[in-house]
């Protein structure tokens, strides 16, 4: 997708205009993603110049908000790569981080005469992002066997953005509210049956493939969905012995107990269960707005084998 260079080349005119060499310095070691929010934004609103800023404002606050989740969870790599901490320290991985969220701010006057709703939209998704960052700090603390507490905090956390994404690409398209709360509820859903996913993959894939070695969630003090369906499928003493693997180091025969359980209990099939049951929500959201890139984007998720 061409646009996506030129969302790359918006980014980088973003950052000369603060003629600050270090910030460039340091951009220059980000780690690209997918840029799954600048793809569901283009096949949105189009490939126009008002799509290319948004999706450069959009990706800026992304990797703002990852640059704090590094040092937060004091990760080393990012997409198997030394992460901005790793290499210039927490300080200016924070400074860098906030240096983006304020240009990105800045940017976003851009729409506040033609599209006066998309600077709202995107400013709220960055408070429930923030948000959800600060329940996923809380929920590490112990072993949380809460599902419904887990699932908020990932739909503010990692969906909280992508809805957004969406909702503010409707308007730029000139969608009504009606069908902009479609694109909403769609990008919602995306959102949280996309963390669903990355929480089975966590457990499933290989170190190379994931870029982190395998049940690194649970090490790090993270009680994701497949953990949460372990656990509450388990009778008294598994359930004490799961909660005894929180957040240490495990012996391959401790691993390997987790991993046949999490089979053994079908907690894994549960996870991805409800994956694909959020995602055909959020195809049913569009289902006659002509959006078949989106829908694509959403089984290619969801419908895969693990």
């Amino acid at each position: 997708m061409v646009a996506l260079t030129h969302i790359e080349a918006k980014i980088q005119e973003f950052l000369r205009d603060l003629d600050a060499p270090l910030v460039l310095e340091m951009s220059q070691n980000l780690q690209s993603g997918k840029m799954l929010r600048s793809k569901l934004a283009l096949h949105i609103a189009g490939e126009t110049q008002e799509c290319i800023h948004l999706c450069a404002i959009i990706e800026m606050i992304q990797s703002a908000s990852l640059l704090h989740d590094d040092v937060i969870d004091s990760a080393q790599t990012r997409r198997s790569k030394p992460s901005i901490n790793a290499l210039f320290g927490d300080k200016n991985a924070i400074m860098l981080g906030d240096i983006f969220y304020a240009k990105s701010f800045a940017e976003l006057m851009y729409f506040q005469d033609s599209h006066p709703m998309i600077p709202k939209i995107i400013a709220d998704a960055v408070a429930t992002l923030a948000i959800g960052e600060l329940e996923d700090v809380a929920l590490s603390s112990a072993f949380n066997a809460n599902e419904a507490q887990y699932l908020t905090m990932i739909e503010h956390k990692t969906a909280a953005l992508i809805e957004a994404t969406a909702y503010a690409a409707a308007h730029l398209a000139g969608k009504d509210e009606e069908d902009a709360k479609k694109f909403r509820i769609y990008g919602r859903n995306l959102g949280i049956a996309f963390q669903i996913i990355d929480d089975v993959l966590d457990i499933v894939s290989d170190s190379q493939t994931l870029g982190k070695n395998a049940l690194s969630d649970f090490k790090e003090g993270k009680t994701t969905l497949p953990y949460l369906y372990l656990y509450h499928a388990l009778d008294g003493d598994g359930q004490r012995r799961l909660k005894d693997s929180f957040k240490k180091d495990l012996t391959p025969q401790e691993q390997q107990w987790i991993l046949t359980q999490l089979k053994d209990k079908q907690a894994l099939v549960e996870s991805v269960k409800l994956a694909r049951h959020l995602g055909n929500l959020g195809i049913e959201a569009i289902a006659h707005q002509s959006c078949d890139k989106l829908i694509e984007i959403m089984k290619e998720m969801i419908e895969r084998e693990f």
